[in-house]
């Protein structure tokens, strides 16, 4: 059966792969944003321009409409969300926040991470506004509000490299210089290409089950960051990439601006329990390996080139690996 389901925001990567998919199977989108999509939208999308945070202009432009489900895809801080619980608690049977897994404490207490795993943030911006997003939401949840919490992890498609060093690191291995890793390369991660995030997130849509619940959508595939750069240079025809390990301190110390991801998500292996998931959306398996995902990736890249690399990622590489 079809169903009406509104995004407020939805136009990026992630989101445009979820309305893609929606309409496919049959769905009646609606999507809100304050500006023309960058990306573009299946024929049938219905668009309405407005600012998503601004609760007031929502009402006038949603008035008297309901839906089965709404998604809001950018709610980063509790303000995003003022007037979101008297405006939809009747517009919708269920109220989706799209979180993340980065919510999730560092160092991971145990693994692998449940939705019951401690959520703790203190100094990475991102997931700290995004667990005081998710208190908002239990609060509204608790008032009457039909809320369902999911949280994708590390997402990607075929025009994102799941790279900190980006283009640099493959335009580095074609030209057969080393390209730095942090730690030693075997830290635990997880990837998820977004088609597959769509598939999983649809049938949580509607579904009664998930009301008042939190689930992580991911992959449940497991990679190395070793793998991840080798995947990569595989696909952009480098078999044998030279790859150095250097200590995410060292890597800071030459880029400062990578301090913070590294300190608070990358250096952690993430390690993640799919039960709940599989449960919710039955028969739900990922169809992108991360091999084809690089295939995909470097398609690409190659067709939408030259690529310039990045000149302090490019020096900070060769002060940390001279003798590469």
């Amino acid at each position: 059966m079809s169903a009406r389901l509104l995004f407020l925001g939805g136009a990026g990567m992630i989101g445009s792969a979820v309305v893609r998919e929606a309409v496919a199977q049959g769905n009646d989108v609606t999507i809100v944003t304050r500006n023309e999509p960058r990306r573009a939208m299946p024929d049938g999308v219905r668009r309405i321009r407005t600012d998503v945070k601004d609760a007031a202009a929502l009402r006038e432009a949603l008035a008297r409409e309901t839906y089965d489900s709404v998604v809001n895809w950018v709610a980063f801080e509790p303000r995003d969300l003022a007037g979101h619980r008297d405006l939809f608690i009747d517009m919708t049977a269920q109220y989706v926040l799209i979180s993340t897994c980065s919510v999730y404490a560092r160092p991971v207490p145990q693994l692998p991470i449940t939705e019951s795993s401690p959520r703790r943030q203190n100094d990475f911006g991102y997931p700290r506004g995004k667990i005081a997003c998710e208190d908002e939401m239990e609060r509204a949840y608790r008032s009457g509000l039909p809320v369902t919490i999911a949280r994708p992890f590390h997402t990607y498609d075929e025009t994102t490299l799941p790279l900190l060093s980006g283009p640099t690191a493959i335009e580095r291995m074609r030209a057969g210089r080393p390209v730095v890793v942090h730690g030693d390369g075997t830290s635990l991660w997880t990837l998820m290409h977004s088609s597959d995030f769509a598939r999983a997130l649809l049938p949580l849509l509607g579904n009664q089950h998930t009301v008042g619940e939190s689930v992580n959508i991911v992959s449940g595939d497991i990679v190395t960051w070793d793998q991840i750069h080798l995947a990569l240079a595989a696909a952009a025809g480098v078999p044998r990439p030279r790859l150095v390990h250097r200590s995410s301190e060292s890597i800071a110390r030459h880029l400062p601006g990578l301090a913070e991801v590294l300190e608070h998500d990358f250096r952690h292996s993430m390690l993640f329990d799919t039960a709940k998931l599989t449960r919710l959306a039955p028969g739900f398996a990922p169809r992108i390996s991360l091999s084809e995902g690089a295939r995909q990736i470097m398609r690409h890249y190659d067709a939408s080139g030259p690529h310039a690399v990045d000149p302090d990622v490019d020096a900070a590489f060769d002060a940390l690996a001279p003798a590469a």
